[in-house]
């Protein structure tokens, strides 16, 4: 199953930078508009609070894309690390705001993590 895991751990990192392109760069941009269903107004207002979430997916991929390339067991347990927070993040989300969240972020890592184990 490592190849598995790997394979989904690649494809969560890629939806985080994914994240971090439409929070950063396309939030007040009809991609932005489209995923998120905000309106020009409320784009204005909380921009710079989505660059800052953007930032923070960033860093997800980021540690998500050092632990593949590590390999090993110091790359197990930076995947460990980073999907945990993922899960937590996409948990979060999901009570706070969208239920959606839970399934687009929380359960590919969970499943990456399970993975990851067997």
């Amino acid at each position: 199953m490592g190849i598995a895991a790997n394979i989904l751990t690649a494809i969560v990192a890629l939806l985080h930078i994914y994240f971090l392109i439409l929070e950063m760069f396309l939030w007040d941009k009809a991609p932005g508009f489209r995923a998120f269903g905000h309106s020009p107004e409320q784009a204005a207002a909380n921009k710079k609070l989505a660059m800052n979430q953007g930032l923070y997916n960033g860093f997800l991929a980021a540690g998500l894309i050092v632990g593949l390339l590590k390999g090993g067991h110091d790359g197990f347990y930076f995947l460990i690390f980073f999907l945990s927070c993922v899960i937590v993040a996409g948990v979060f989300g999901a009570v706070t705001v969208s239920r959606k969240i839970f399934f687009v972020q929380a359960l590919p890592a969970l499943i990456a993590l399970i993975l990851l184990h067997l």
